[in-house]
């Protein structure tokens, strides 16, 4: 029983580009950008700013708490202190539904949403937010609902009522629609303007930002805060933000058709089989346990919590099985991404650069770290920077080609630091903020040290996670605040904000601040 159907890549890349009317000739005539953004709240000249961090947030109530809304409180406090909050994807939990917006994001994140005080309902369509909440997507808020899982939604299949009466896994009568209910919730939906004259008025009211790329979207907080795409850049305080699609190139190869190529696929077919049994057997232990039952109800959240690891792993899995495919990779976003971040390098108003994207290519969270998605998205973020840095020669004098890498994907908080990969990802900060309300993970027991054919490539400085056992166990829930200092060389304060779920009550954490300042390698 599948419980998520994983678009292709070419799809997700169609679909999204039908969404914005991508390079309509409306759009090309008027030379608009539709990759970037300015944010025009009168203040992105200033070198020192805020912003918040959230990411893989996008679940419902657990049993008797809600750590999805219980962080979004811990960031009431720095709302009026920051400029914008990132949100590292899966904002939909479980298969990205229109369904699940209210619940899932609206209200939890009910006082950054303009207008909610005067209505009881906002339709997830037409948000506008106060505080800008710039996201990119995660996996989830592509997901499809498989059609027999679709069919017995709209039934009283005993499947059914398990899914929602014990598991809760957000499941409703469809899926994302390929990433449909996304893009309508934060991208500027061109595709809804049919009538004539009505696209022209559109563009002409809100694209008015000019830069050196030409005209694009001006983002204006509490009227019109749409996204351009589904990859985009802004900058803000002479820090240029990179905000990537990761889904549409995190396909790995296929397995070889040679002896060990057919080895390892016996392997991954065995671990399907036993992957699929074990979500059976939760399933039925699951159906026996008492949600009124404090202790069976963090049973019940544990089981949920498997259940979707195990899910991930099985596409994962899937799509390195996939035999007579062709590997998609969505170079036209990765040879954007070079070519700006060379435009980056050779701007002299630019002190800093920031990328984030969903799935993170350096993590020691323990069902992520080796997966095929994560080793093909760190080959691929790769060589974009080593192309960069052929063709930058000695402009970085020193410094790593990016100061600051945001993930999520994995359920945890996590800050590491490469090492000399032998490329040109090596001595930058990665923070993988993916805890901000989905059932949390553990580290691996391999420990903080990443390594490659022997080799050190990354270290972990800080985990926050679930640990612990039994009625010791504790769920640390987590967002950022990042606070940017320094002139010429951005120096950034990163400031966990932990809320845990432990025995049964919250407790607010204070961790000390991590400092990320500037150096040369």
């Amino acid at each position: 029983m599948k419980l998520v159907s994983d678009p292709t890549i070419a799809n997700k890349i169609r679909k999204m580009n039908q969404r914005v009317r991508w390079q309509d000739p409306l759009i090309v005539e008027r030379d608009i950008d539709q990759t970037r953004l300015v944010l025009e709240d009168g203040q992105t000249d200033n070198s020192e700013f805020s912003f918040l961090v959230v990411g893989d947030s996008g679940s419902g109530r657990h049993r008797g708490h809600n750590p999805q809304r219980q962080v979004a409180e811990l960031m009431l406090p720095h709302h009026h202190e920051s400029r914008f909050m990132l949100h590292t994807g899966d904002v939909i939990y479980l298969v990205g539904s229109s369904e699940y917006y209210q619940q899932n994001f609206i209200q939890p994140y009910r006082e950054f949403i303009f207008g909610i005080e005067h209505r009881k309902r906002i339709a997830y369509d037409q948000m506008v937010f106060k505080l800008p909440i710039l996201p990119v997507p995660g996996n989830h808020d592509y997901y499809n609902l498989p059609i027999l899982l679709s069919l017995a939604s709209l039934t009283t299949l005993p499947i059914r009522q398990l899914l929602r009466s014990r598991l809760d896994l957000d499941v409703g009568l469809h899926g994302s629609r390929c990433g449909d209910a996304y893009a309508k919730a934060f991208l500027d939906y061109l595709k809804a303007f049919q009538l004539p004259g009505e696209l022209a008025s559109h563009l002409d009211r809100y694209y008015t930002a000019k830069t050196d790329t030409g005209r694009c979207l001006s983002y204006q907080p509490g009227e019109f805060t749409r996204l351009p795409n589904r990859y985009y850049t802004f900058r803000y305080g002479g820090i240029d933000f990179f905000a990537l699609d990761s889904n549409t190139f995190n396909d790995p190869p296929p397995l070889p058709k040679t002896k060990k190529g057919n080895a390892d696929r016996k392997l991954l077919e065995k671990r399907r089989e036993d992957l699929e049994q074990e979500k059976l057997q939760i399933i039925e232990t699951s159906a026996k346990l008492r949600p009124e039952d404090p202790s069976e109800a963090d049973q019940l959240d544990d089981f949920h919590a498997k259940m979707s690891q195990i899910e991930e792993i099985i596409v994962d899995i899937d799509k390195q099985l996939a035999t007579n495919k062709t590997t998609l990779t969505d170079t036209e976003q990765l040879d954007w991404l070079k070519q700006r971040l060379i435009e980056s390098w050779n701007n002299s108003e630019v002190r800093g650069r920031i990328i984030y994207f969903h799935h993170p290519p350096y993590v020691t969270e323990a069902t992520k770290w080796e997966q095929a998605q994560t080793l093909i998205v760190r080959d691929r973020l790769r060589g974009v920077l080593d192309a960069v840095a052929k063709e930058i020669g000695s402009l970085n004098q020193g410094r790593p080609l990016v100061d600051l890498v945001i993930n999520g994907h994995a359920h945890c908080l996590e800050h590491l630091e490469t090492m000399d990969t032998g490329h040109a990802d090596s001595h930058i900060h990665w923070i993988v903020c993916g805890g901000s309300g989905f059932s949390l993970r553990r580290q691996r027991i391999e420990g903080a040290d990443l390594m490659e054919e022997n080799r050190l490539v990354a270290r972990s400085h800080l985990f926050i996670g679930r640990n612990g056992q039994g009625s010791q166990k504790r769920r640390p829930y987590s967002g950022l605040r990042i606070d940017v200092k320094g002139d010429k060389q951005p120096k950034f304060i990163v400031r966990p904000l932990v809320a845990e779920w432990y025995q049964q009550q919250w407790h607010n954490r204070e961790l000390e601040p991590l400092i990320i300042e500037p150096h040369t390698i």
